[in-house]
């Protein structure tokens, strides 16, 4: 199975048919309610609805997954039964496959109750129709790439004494999104020398989004939050509440991290872990919708937008 534990939840929504093709004789009773099996299209409805709860069961990768509605309908047609299903659920993978299991389950139901009363019976055409859900769904592109600086804020990687790790995994991860990672600097635990690093590379170097790492804590060098704050023009608490949020869910440790986030100017600065692992959750907690900060900032709202 492939691991889906560093993703986010999202609502997820598919919708997928199938098509049950007979002679009008057959098709007829469905729509009369005279097959001698019973009521084709409840049991087909009911059978599709179990399908997809039971799906991971049939197909050996599919995540057993939450699923918080299932909906199978019907178009009965002279020569044709459609099959549509949709399935709706708040968590980490797609459910296209659900849906289309669902519309086999529908289907095979249907065929088994007909088959006695039509010896040509067939069933296919299963697709799916649209999904919605996931990262595609949470993507701005932009004409230009957007300004990135990365501060490391730590005494002893300053000092040469140790690698650094957690700024290169920032870097690394950017790789993957509309971003320019034009800066790269290792800072002491001062707090106003991050302060006026801060300011320099918000007014003067023009970036558009500051990542800090390192200096979080509760140790008694940590100050990144506090000099954070004092180049601040607005607080964005929801970003840090999704970073703790997103770690918490891993680790207790997670509540610890006193880190900021917000806006000066043009330039949104937002404090991660010192950890290279709670760098990583954190990033994977963000993106990709936190790029749309910059349409918002711009007055655009929350339409997907081409900057």
């Amino acid at each position: 199975m492939i691991d889906v534990s560093p993703k986010f939840n999202s609502l997820r929504y598919a919708k997928a048919e199938g098509y049950l093709y007979g002679n009008p004789d057959a098709l007829a009773r469905v729509a009369d309610r005279t097959v001698p099996k019973g009521d084709v299209l409840e049991v087909a409805r009911a059978a599709g609805i179990l399908a997809a709860k039971r799906c991971s069961d049939m197909i050996v990768f599919c995540h057993p997954i939450p699923l918080d509605w299932v909906e199978v309908n019907f178009e009965v047609e002279p020569e044709h039964i459609r099959v549509i299903a949709e399935v709706r659920s708040v968590w980490k993978t797609g459910v296209e496959v659900e849906a289309i299991t669902a519309v086999t389950g529908a289907l095979l139901n249907a065929y088994d109750m007909l088959k006695p009363l039509d010896a040509e019976l067939s069933f296919g055409s299963v697709k799916v129709l649209k999904k919605r859900g996931g990262k595609s769904n949470f993507s701005d592109t932009f004409a230009k790439p957007v300004k990135v600086a990365v501060l490391v804020i730590s005494e002893s990687t300053h000092a040469g004494k140790r690698k650094d790790k957690s700024g290169l995994i920032i870097k690394e991860f950017l790789e993957d999104f509309p971003v320019d990672v034009s800066v790269y600097e290792i800072l002491p635990d001062e707090r106003k020398l991050i302060s006026e690093k801060l300011v320099a590379l918000a007014e003067d170097k023009k970036m558009q989004l500051v990542f800090t790492t390192g200096g979080t804590g509760l140790g008694p060098r940590d100050v990144t939050p506090e000099a954070t704050l004092d180049v601040l023009d607005r607080t964005v608490p929801g970003i840090v509440e999704a970073i703790r949020k997103h770690g918490k869910d891993r680790t207790p440790f997670a509540m610890l991290s006193r880190g900021e986030a917000g806006v000066r100017g043009d330039c949104v600065i937002i404090n991660l872990p010192g950890s290279s692992k709670g760098t990583l959750e954190s990033l994977q907690a963000l993106f990709p919708g936190l790029l749309h900060i910059f349409p918002m900032m711009r007055g655009k709202g929350h339409g997907k937008n081409k900057q």
